[in-house]
């Protein structure tokens, strides 16, 4: 893996309160300088990042980092394939069988991980 390469990611939803793991993986993927697209129900921002809302087509996602329950990604299933990332984090609580099929099926690497312990590891 090449773990010095900034790696294009997008978290999936974004939160702008310090006291959710989404903003802490913000915050610690821009300390790390990887290139961050944050979606989020609402405007906003956290630093100088801000958030995007919709679905906006966003080329070229190493990784998208999931921090959305399995009931509320379901409305995000095509958009998730449609971006194509090379693969999808499930952090904790976001775990999906069904997701996980469908990137099987379309051959996008997953893994049920943290970011935040991946990125502090080394291993992102």
């Amino acid at each position: 893996m090449d773990d010095l390469k900034s790696k294009k990611t997008l978290v999936l939803i974004a939160s702008p309160k310090p006291d959710r793991y989404s903003y802490r993986a913000v915050k610690m993927l821009n300390s790390y300088g990887h290139e961050i697209i944050a979606i989020s129900r609402r405007e906003g921002a956290i630093d100088e990042i801000k958030f995007l809302t919709g679905k906006p087509l966003i080329e070229a996602i190493h990784t998208l980092t999931l921090y959305l329950n399995p009931f509320n990604q379901i409305d995000f299933y095509q958009y998730i394939l449609a971006l194509a990332p090379k693969r999808v984090i499930f952090n904790p609580g976001t775990e999906n069988k069904e997701l996980q099929k469908m990137l099987d099926l379309n051959k996008i690497q997953w893994e049920e991980a943290c970011t935040l312990v991946l990125l502090s590891t080394g291993q992102y």
